[in-house]
Formats: structure tokens, sequence, C-alpha cells
């Protein structure tokens, strides 16, 4: 079995990150877990002063492990990494759209180089000719790894074939870290030696109920699908001066338009998403962590405001916001539903009638606003 706890620890303070990330494994150790996987974004989301790698570092101390990797992979999303780049589709990490990435913009595509500025030991890397050659090579060349100063290793990874050869290969490696690619490597191996076991999607269908979708990522992608929904949907765009003035007010106006919107033929879509020009403006008048506090705080009372008016589908739009909605939300556990886009399910919690579609910022296609609604329908 995996037990799987989600963390908002991306963006916030290193400290809380590392007491939210030791807590979790605590936890995880008490209920007999005997390898443990820090997830982070395919897109390395990070600054030089962490998390990643200060959340790495106390885990591994917590588990007096001395080495982890790092596979940020996610081929089908068009993240790879070769002789440790990392690549958005054809670009180099730092010359996409996430160098203007609203909290944590990224400068550099080279894993080892960013690992090594915000954690306390020294970068290897195990490059695709090596990978490719299959898991004894890659065991082969973890074992090799002689330098006691060495605590991460950075795995190339082009195709999802490399994935499930690494998974094979960290088998026994008691803390792994990756991309959610990583972890289909690791599930197929174990799958493999002890048998599947798992539900139907059918248990995360979405239900039926008055939907809304929430919009606060500024990703590239995300401007794309919020754009092509404008033309198909009730849309509105947050006013961000009207959060700073009077936040309840402009919540309960938010939330009464959204209401009025309910029974049209697609959900209403509530937007904070802009271009990078725009954003770099705003953040040079509220300044950055102000202006996405606000934003979060927006969307926190929003959902629970429309949650009490009896919605029960959400679409979110960003990593940020997906997580701060399912804070407000109560969501505790859900049932993985069927698959919109690849890396993004349906899921339904297990105890309110509430169903979600949480979407990092750059996944999904175009039109995947409607087609999260058009192509799971209830009628």
């Amino acid at each position: 079995e995996a037990v799987v706890i989600s963390l908002k620890t991306r963006s916030c303070p290193a400290e809380m990150a590392v007491s939210q990330s030791l807590a979790a494994l605590s936890w995880l150790q008490a209920q007999g877990c005997q390898q443990f996987y820090f997830k982070y974004c395919s897109t390395f989301d990070s600054t030089a002063q962490g998390n990643i790698g200060p959340v790495l570092d106390a885990l591994l101390a917590e588990l007096g492990e001395t080495r982890t990797v790092i596979s940020p992979a996610l081929p089908v999303n068009g993240r790879t990494v070769y002789q440790g780049y990392l690549f958005v589709g054809e670009q180099l990490l730092n010359e996409s759209g996430m160098r203007h990435h609203p909290v944590t913009p990224m400068e550099d595509a080279h894993l080892g180089r960013l690992i090594e500025r915000q954690g306390r030991g020294k970068a290897a890397l195990i490059a695709w000719p090596i990978v490719a050659r299959g898991p004894e090579a890659v065991a082969a060349a973890l074992a090799a790894v002689n330098d006691p100063a060495v605590r991460y290793v950075v795995l190339d990874a082009l195709s999802e074939q490399d994935l499930l050869t690494q998974g094979v290969a960290l088998r026994e490696m008691k803390l792994v870290s990756g991309g959610s690619g990583l972890a289909i490597g690791l599930a197929r191996d174990w799958a493999q030696r002890h048998g599947a076991r798992g539900e139907s999607a059918q248990a995360g269908m979405p239900l039926v109920g008055p939907a809304v979708v929430l919009s606060g990522s500024c990703s590239v992608m995300t401007n794309s699908q919020v754009a092509a929904y404008r033309q198909q949907a009730p849309a509105r765009a947050v006013d961000l001066s009207a959060c700073f003035t009077d936040l309840e007010s402009y919540v309960r106006t938010l939330t009464d338009w959204v209401d009025a919107q309910r029974d049209a033929p697609l959900a209403p879509m509530i937007y904070a998403t802009t271009e990078p020009q725009t954003l770099q403006r705003i953040q040079a008048q509220y300044g950055d962590k102000a202006s996405s506090e606000r934003v979060e705080q927006l969307f926190a009372a929003l959902a629970a405001a429309l949650k009490a008016k009896g919605f029960t589908r959400f679409i979110v739009a960003g990593g940020e916001t997906s997580s701060i909605v399912a804070q407000t939300l109560g969501v505790e556990a859900f049932h993985i539903g069927p698959t919109i886009s690849p890396g993004v399910p349906w899921v339904r919690d297990t105890r309110q009638p509430l169903s979600l579609a949480l979407k990092s910022g750059n996944f999904g296609d175009i039109q995947f606003f409607a087609r999260a609604q058009q192509e799971f329908r209830h009628d």
C-alpha cells in the first residue's frame, strides 16, 4: 500500500516546510512505512533558499541516510532530464514560461546547480546512456558514487521506460525524491513483485451538481486555457485592488455572481491568471508576497462560501490555489477518478459531497476546463 500526505510546503518559509515534512515522516514511520518519497513539481519549483534542498537534508538526517536521488522528469507532459538539464518540451527550464513564475522563477535548468544552491551537499549525475542500459546499470552507478560529500544524484530520463528503469533500480533506497513520474516506475515495480491491488476509477467519478472554475496560476498554459474558456463560459477576473480594500465584501460580490451563473451550460470561472507583464506591475504595486497571499485568501474564502451555497464540483488551476482550496474545503482523503489530462484526474472526497479537479499550472491542454465537465457528464 501507498500512503500519501499532501503538504503546502513549496513556497512557505523553509523552516516551516522542514517542520511539516518531518512531522509527516514521523507519522508515516509510525504506520510502518519502509520507503519514503518526497514529491515536488516536475519543474523543480524552488529558489536558492529552498524548499527542496532543506527538506531533503532534514529527511536524510532523520532517516539516517546519506544519499537520495533527484528525478523530476515527467515525459508524458514534456518534462525530461538530459545530462542533468531539465527541459520543458523543447526548451530548457529557464527558457520556458517557468522563468516568469510569480513565486519560484526558475533561472537555471541544471538540476545539480539548483540543488547544491539550496542544499548542504554536492550533486552527481547518472546520465541517460547509463539509464538506457537498464536497472542493473543504474544501481551499479549509484553504488559507485563514493564521494561522501555527494548527497543528491540526478537521474536523466527521456521516456516513461526510463522511469520504469529507475523504479526497479531504486526499490531498496529508503528515501527517493522526484516529480510524479518516478512514482510510475516505483508503483509498477511494486505491483509486479507484490501483486496489484486498487480501486476502480468509478469511485472518483465527479458528482452531479453546481460547478465552478477557480484559476490562480499565471503559467503560460493556464493563460491559454483561461483565454479559451472565457469564450465559452461566464468569466470574471479578480480585481486585486478590491481584495486589499475590503476582502470580505468582495468575496460576497463574487459569490453572488458565481451563484447567479450556476445553471450555465459550462461552469462560471473566477480567475487571477494574467500574463507576465501585468503580473510584474501588480507585484511592483502590492509586493510579491502580499499579492500572492491576498489572492490565496480570496480563493479560500470564495471556495468556502460556494461550498455553503451547495457547489459540489471545483475545478482549480495552480498548485498553490489547489492546495488552499482543498484545505479550506476540509478535504482529508479522496478517491482518484478518471484522468482528464495526464497527471490530472477527477478526485472525489471520501466524506463529503465534493469533487475536485486540481490542476498544476502548466498541465492540461487548452480546452482542459471545458473537457473536465463535458467528457465526464452524468446526463
